[in-house]
């Protein structure tokens, strides 16, 4: 079964909502240094272009986590793949995503994050699913929110594929 892409968001379209993002943030922050926190893999491509557009001092470090348990679907536990470099304690934080559905692993992840102490901590994702949501969780900035498609680009991938586009597609099968 071959798949192809279909444009949903152009680049313009994400560098826009990128800037906009990187200047509430700037605003929100102003005068104080944020930490980010990328959740691997996907979320890379969004950090790195956010951060180049957040005006205070900027620090960051990196997170892999993947859900696991013995049923078909996520069990919202998280297994730490790689655990952050550097304490958060007393650090306002904000976790970047590139996408948010369930909820499920992100609302372990927070609440593991808010355990370390830090000053504030905050949740961003470029794309947002609510429809899909099982598991509430506050979502501070958001880029779009998006209908329940299979989506690819700007770190998203289906089968390791299609990371690098400079846009959001929806995968469609032929």
């Amino acid at each position: 079964m071959a798949e192809h892409v279909r444009v949903m968001l152009t680049e313009e379209e994400v560098d826009a909502k990128i800037k906009e993002i990187g200047e509430q943030i700037s605003k929100d922050y102003a005068g104080r240094q944020v930490h980010l926190i990328c959740v691997l893999k996907g979320g890379s491509f969004f950090m790195c272009e956010l951060a180049k557009r957040i005006t205070v001092p900027v620090s960051f470090d990196f997170m892999s986590v993947s859900s696991y348990g013995g049923d078909t679907k996520s069990s919202g536990v998280v297994k730490i793949v790689k655990d952050l470099d550097d304490s958060i304690k007393d650090k306002d934080v904000i976790v970047i995503e590139d996408i948010i559905d369930s909820g499920r692993t992100l609302s372990y992840l927070l609440e593991m994050l808010q355990q370390r102490g830090p000053k504030s901590l905050s949740l961003c994702t470029l794309l947002d699913k609510p429809e899909r949501r099982v598991v509430d969780v506050k979502v501070d900035y958001t880029g779009f929110q998006i209908p329940d498609e299979f989506v690819v680009g700007y770190g998203l991938d289906y089968d390791q594929r299609y990371r690098n586009l400079p846009y959001i597609g929806i995968v469609e099968f032929d």
